[in-house]
Parts: structure tokens; C-alpha cells; sequence
């Protein structure tokens, strides 16, 4: 994208209006906020991104392996009923709050940017009042919830709220921003493994920095649609980092995400666990991996529909291993 005397840097009245009556330009086609929520809740359900569940899928799937390998470390219990039901509620209010809070920070580049320009802050939906005070109200019920855990996962879960903090700024002071996200998003399996044991311990790290590795995987890819837009305003990413190297860098990340993965399976299930549920754990892992494979041989980086389509389907990679620990844990 370049700039003309036609194209502003900030939406026009007509522009909102425009926007206020559609779908945000990068949300899902006939998502159910555009087409059955209340029309003045949709702003908001908008800032929180729940009309595009992809990236609520990136939150929750990192807990589920925190959960389902303490599960199977330890036995599962009738509180991890709680913990399954609580995760899924939480990873949903702090994925909202996060993204809420990310376009309260990044409003001004939004506007300059085609893909995110519709996005209600930019476009005049909402204020950046009414908008802080939303971030507020899913910050505290996601608090309440964070509460009913023992005092190492409030700690651990608390914690997280630097880290969310900081993350819109990333892309101004680093060339990795996509590292800052995947501890953002990661940070589930920490706060799962110790809901459920009350301690952290070597497997639940690996499987955090497995998760962090899979995001900076999947989100250089997402990246990749901005890059033209990113570098005419400056905005940094491991997209324009890598450039041309992009390929050989996914596979290195690839390949450390099983690595990582692989390692906390181990520690996790040895030696409580049998060596059929190690290997359906394991396959999990290596599935996972395949699958990344799979798909980013059928990826053209120049292409931001083919990096849109392939980030929607890597995100749901993680299912994959997520299964398997399940699989593992009833074996």
C-alpha cells in the first residue's frame, strides 16, 4: 500500500459509518457477532475479536496441554472438571482483553493500515473510554475466575498480565514481537499445569516454549500479509526480519516446536505413565509437526489469502496434540 492525496492516514465520517454497518475486514464471512449479536454490543465484541475464533483457539489449545499432561502425570481429578470449564472462560475474557488493550495501543497504526483500518476503534465505533472500560470488566471477571485456583496458578496467572501489557509495543522496539505473543499466548499451559498440581516443574516449561515456538511459527506466516503496509510506517515483525529466509526459518521453529513438545511429553509421563500412552502422546507431537509440514508446502508467502488460510488452519495444529495427550491420558 502507498500513501496519495486520497488516501487518508485517519477514517473519514463515511468510513465508520461504512465500517459500523459491516464486518471488519479481516474477521471471518458471516461470523455470528456481524449477523445475530445485539448491534451496539457488536464494537465491542469486535475489540474483543470474537468474530474472528482463531485466536481464541491460539489461548486455549497451550492450556489444554498444560491440563491434560499434569492429568496425565497425576491422575485426573474431579476439580479438573473446574479447570477445563474455567480455562475455556478465561482464555476467552483474556484473549478479549489482550486484543482490547492492543487496539487501544496500536488505534493510531491501525488507520494506516488496509486490513485493520475497519477495526472499531479506527473507524469511530468506540471510544477509547468506552473501550479501556471493557478491557476493565473482562480483565475482573476473568480475575474472579483465576481466583477459584490454588495460589501458585493465581500467581502464575497474575503474572501474565506484564506480559499482555507489554505486547503491543513489541513491534516498536523489537524485530520479535511474535516471541512477546507467544509467551502472551503460551502462558495457558503454565497456569493449567499448576491449577492442577500446584507447582511448576520441568514439563510444563517445555511445553510453554513449544508453544511460543508454534506462535512465532504461525504468526511470521500471519505476519506476512502486512509486510508492504508494516514497512512503509515502520512497524517491525519476523516477517520483514526474515524475509526471503522466511521458508528456513518456519522449518528451524517447526522443528523446535516438537522438539519442545517431545521433551515435555517425556518428563510428564515418565515413569507414571505406560509406555502405550507415552507413544500416543508422542505421535501427537510428531503429528502436530506433520501437519505444519504439510501446510506450509502449500504456501505462498507473496500471497495474503494463502497466508490468511494457512495461519486459520496451523492454529488448529495444536488440536492435533491436544487430542493425543487427551487419547493418552483415558489410555
Amino acid at each position: 500500500m502507498t500513501d496519495s492525496p486520497n488516501t487518508p492516514d485517519t477514517p473519514t465520517t463515511q468510513d465508520a459509518t461504512d465500517s459500523a454497518q459491516g464486518p471488519v475486514a479481516d474477521a471471518v464471512q458471516g461470523n455470528w457477532v456481524d449477523g445475530l449479536a445485539p448491534l451496539k454490543a457488536r464494537p465491542y465484541l469486535r475489540l474483543s475479536r470474537a468474530d474472528r475464533p482463531v485466536g481464541f483457539w491460539t489461548l486455549i489449545i497451550p492450556s489444554l496441554w498444560g491440563l491434560f499432561a499434569a492429568a496425565a502425570a497425576t491422575g485426573w481429578r474431579a476439580f479438573d472438571w473446574w479447570i477445563l470449564i474455567a480455562v475455556i472462560l478465561g482464555s476467552f475474557l483474556m484473549r478479549g482483553a489482550g486484543c482490547t488493550w492492543n487496539d487501544i495501543t496500536d488505534r493510531e497504526i491501525d488507520a494506516r493500515v488496509e486490513r485493520t483500518r475497519s477495526r472499531p476503534l479506527p473507524s469511530g465505533q468506540v471510544t477509547v473510554k468506552n473501550a479501556t472500560i471493557w478491557m476493565g470488566v473482562q480483565l475482573l471477571l476473568a480475575f474472579a475466575i483465576l481466583l477459584t485456583f490454588n495460589t501458585t496458578a493465581i500467581w502464575v496467572g497474575v503474572a501474565s498480565l506484564l506480559l499482555i501489557v507489554l505486547y503491543p509495543f513489541g513491534k516498536r522496539i523489537t524485530w520479535w514481537p511474535q516471541f512477546i505473543l507467544g509467551l502472551n499466548l503460551s502462558w495457558g499451559a503454565l497456569v493449567a499445569w499448576a491449577a492442577h498440581t500446584g507447582e511448576i516443574s520441568v514439563a510444563p516449561l517445555f511445553l510453554f516454549f513449544g508453544g511460543v515456538s508454534w506462535t512465532i511459527y504461525y504468526d511470521t506466516i500471519y505476519a506476512h500479509q502486512d509486510i508492504d503496509d508494516d514497512t512503509l510506517i515502520g512497524v517491525k515483525s519476523t516477517a520483514r526480519l526474515f524475509g526471503k529466509d522466511t521458508p528456513a526459518w518456519l522449518r528451524l521453529f517447526m522443528m523446535i516446536t516438537v522438539l519442545m513438545l517431545t521433551v515435555g511429553v517425556i518428563a510428564a509421563f515418565t515413569p507414571s505413565r505406560s509406555p502405550l500412552s507415552l507413544a500416543i502422546a508422542l505421535v501427537g507431537a510428531w503429528g502436530m509437526g506433520m501437519h505444519m509440514s504439510w501446510l506450509m508446502a502449500r504456501l505462498d508467502l507473496e500471497d495474503p489469502q494463502s497466508c490468511l488460510k494457512a495461519f486459520r488452519a496451523l492454529t488448529h495444529t495444536g488440536l492435533i496434540f491436544a487430542v493425543a495427550l487427551l487419547l493418552a491420558l483415558l489410555v
